[in-house]
C-alpha cells in the first residue's frame, strides 16, 4: 500500500484536492488498483477552507506527512501566500517523494526545494516561479516536471497527468492504464508534451482599421495568404503595416498569420475525421509534413496523438 500525505494549507484549491481524491482515494481495487492510504495534514489537524469553495477536514496534523511514501502539495489560488513555518519545516523533513500540482510549486520553492532542480507551474505563473526560485530551473512548456524525488506539474488538468505518472512509477504501466480508464482519461500524456494553450494572440486587432484585415484574414486561412495581402487588404505598405499591427496585437503579422492556422488545424483536428493531409490543406498549412513539422514545434506531438488526445465525440 502506498501512504500518501496531502499537504492542506488555508486557500488551497479544490479542484487539486479532488485530484488526489480520485485518483488515490476512490477505492477501486475491482478494477486491478491497489488500495492507499490518505493523510490530510494540515496546521493544527484543523479543517481548512479551500477555494473557490468548501473546506476539508484534516485526519492528521503536520507530523502525519512523516512516514509518507509521497506527499503532494496542492496549489493555492494566491501562489504567494505565506507558507507557515511549521509547514516548511515538514516539508524539508519529508523522506518520500514530494509531487506539487500547479501553484503549489511556489509551496516547494518557499521551502527551497526546488533550488537546483527543473520545475513548472501553470503556465502564467512561469514569470513569478522563476522570480520565487531564481535557483530552479523553470521550464517553460511541458505538463510536469519529474526531478525523481521532487516533482511539480503544470496548471489544472497537468496535476492529474503528473499524478497518473506517479501511479505508473510505483505500480506500472497497467495499473496506471486501468486507473486511466476509470477516469475516462488518456493513460499516457509525457511530460515533455507542452501544455496545451493557445497562442497569447488576439483574435481582432485593437484598431479599427485592422480589425477588417483581421476578419478577412481569419476567412480565408485556407488560400495562400501573406504579409503582403494583409498589407494590401489594409491600404498600407508591408512597412506600415508590420509596424502597426505589431502595436496593436503584440505580434508580427506573420507571426499571427501562422498562429491562426495552427489553431484552425487543431479545430480540425478537434471535430472532424479530415485526412491529416486534408486539414494540412483547409488550414493553409499546405502539406502534412509541414502540419506535423508545425504542430511538433507549437504543441510538441504529432497531429495523430494530438486528434486521439482532444477528438470531440459526435453524437451518435
Amino acid at each position: 500500500m502506498l501512504t500518501v500525505g496531502v499537504l492542506v494549507l488555508p486557500g488551497s484549491r479544490a479542484f487539486d484536492l479532488s485530484v488526489v481524491g480520485e485518483v488515490w482515494a476512490v477505492p477501486r481495487t475491482d478494477s486491478g488498483v491497489p488500495p492507499f492510504e490518505v493523510r490530510v495534514c494540515a496546521p493544527g489537524r484543523v479543517a481548512t477552507p479551500l477555494q473557490p469553495l468548501g473546506a476539508v477536514p484534516a485526519t492528521h496534523g503536520l507530523s502525519g506527512l512523516r512516514g509518507c511514501d509521497l506527499v503532494v502539495v496542492p496549489g493555492r489560488v494566491d501562489p504567494f501566500a505565506e507558507v507557515p513555518g511549521s509547514a516548511v519545516r515538514a516539508l524539508r523533513a519529508v523522506d518520500g517523494m514530494v509531487a506539487a500540482l500547479c501553484s503549489g510549486a511556489f509551496t516547494l520553492a518557499e521551502a527551497g526545494m526546488l533550488d537546483g532542480r527543473a520545475a513548472t507551474t501553470h503556465w502564467r505563473l512561469l514569470d513569478d516561479l522563476e522570480r520565487r526560485a531564481p535557483k530552479a530551473t523553470v521550464l517553460r512548456d511541458v505538463l510536469f516536471a519529474d526531478e525523481g524525488d521532487v516533482l511539480t506539474s503544470a496548471g489544472v488538468v497537468g496535476g492529474l497527468d503528473l499524478c497518473l505518472h506517479l501511479v505508473r512509477r510505483a505500480h506500472g504501466a497497467d495499473v496506471a492504464a486501468a486507473l486511466a480508464r476509470r477516469l475516462v482519461m488518456p493513460p499516457t500524456r509525457e511530460g515533455g508534451q507542452r501544455q496545451y494553450v493557445d497562442p497569447p494572440l488576439p483574435h481582432r486587432a485593437g484598431r479599427g482599421g485592422l480589425s477588417s484585415t483581421v476578419d478577412w484574414a481569419v476567412a480565408r486561412l485556407a488560400e495562400p495568404i501573406g504579409v503582403a495581402d494583409l498589407a494590401g487588404h489594409a491600404g498600407l505598405s508591408e512597412r506600415t503595416f508590420h509596424r502597426a499591427f505589431l502595436a496593436a496585437t503584440g505580434s508580427t503579422p506573420g507571426r499571427w498569420l501562422q498562429a491562426q492556422r495552427v489553431l484552425l488545424a487543431q479545430r480540425l483536428l478537434e471535430t472532424t475525421d479530415l485526412t491529416v493531409h486534408r486539414v494540412a490543406e483547409r488550414s493553409g498549412l499546405g502539406t502534412a509534413a509541414n502540419l506535423r513539422r508545425r504542430l511538433r514545434a507549437e504543441l510538441g506531438v504529432a497531429p495523430d496523438a494530438y486528434r486521439r488526445t482532444f477528438r470531440v465525440p459526435t453524437a451518435s
